[in-house]
């Protein structure tokens, strides 16, 4: 067995853990894009524009909860993960919602899909995973259509804030996770026409320390950037200067990487 599959396989078998530990009804899919945190969503949202009659390629689909929002606004959603639990439990989350998703149990460095039949591809926090980003990033050039546009976000190296937490949470991590660099950056903008990305969560990650020195829940107990999804902002009046200054801030040592072609043209390339 090669060190690929060996970390694929690591992967998968974690994943599916976590998708067979999971309540259906503890699944935010409207909070993880309209709640007071979804910060990054709600600025990829913007710039996706409608989405009724796209099609979409959800890589890293996990749970469900992008895959089951977006076909809620009218995409043609298909779901990818490398965990056949992840994929099953997101066509039930479908179920629940009414609404129709496409399975497929795949990496990403290898896409099990046809080629140029995709309007948009989203990552949502899954990049990190990935051990090859540059197949990946060819992968997703050969699925878009012409024209197409990629969008992302994911953890960055370079957030001490973010760093310490994953000091703390080892238990609801893999071990081959690797957050982006700035060569990571770099890397992507080198794959797609019109790379643009912002930086989010760092004046606001007090919220995470207030779960840790507060509400003392310890980061293996509880994913913090799942329960980030069940705050509303009646709860978060205090958090709401953090998260102004954050926007406030500047692009810079932020916890969440966004990428995406602001000016939606792409040449298979992003």
């Amino acid at each position: 067995m090669t060190p690929d599959m060996v970390t694929h396989e690591r992967e998968a078998a974690f994943h599916d853990a976590w998708a067979g530990s999971t309540q259906p009804d503890s699944v935010r899919v409207r909070e993880s894009f309209e709640g007071p945190t979804a910060v990054e969503n709600q600025f990829i949202l913007k710039l996706m524009g409608p989405l009724a009659g796209k099609r979409l390629l959800d890589i890293g689909s996990g749970l469900g909860e992008s895959s089951v929002y977006f076909a809620l606004q009218g995409a043609d959603v298909t779901a990818l993960d490398i965990s056949p639990g992840m994929i099953e439990t997101t066509l039930n989350l479908g179920k629940r919602f009414g609404v129709e998703l496409k399975g497929v149990v795949s990496v990403a460095e290898e896409l099990n899909v046809p080629s140029a039949i995709y309007d948009i591809v989203y990552i949502a926090n899954a990049i990190h995973h990935v051990q090859h980003r540059t197949r990946m990033y060819d992968e997703i050039r050969r699925v878009l259509k012409p024209g197409g546009h990629f969008f992302s976000y994911d953890p960055l190296a370079y957030n001490p804030a973010i760093n310490i937490y994953r000091k703390m949470a080892t238990e609801v991590r893999t071990p081959d996770e690797r957050p982006l660099t700035r060569g990571d950056v770099k890397l992507a903008s080198k794959y797609f026409s019109n790379f643009g990305h912002r930086e989010f969560w760092i004046a606001s990650l007090a919220l995470f320390a207030k779960y840790y020195l507060k509400d003392h829940v310890h980061p293996n107990r509880d994913r913090y950037w799942k329960r980030i999804t069940h705050e509303t902002e009646k709860d978060l009046c205090w958090w709401m200067p953090f998260a102004k200054m954050q926007a406030c801030s500047g692009p810079h040592l932020n916890f969440r990487f966004a990428q995406f072609p602001p000016k939606g043209v792409l040449d298979r390339g992003h």
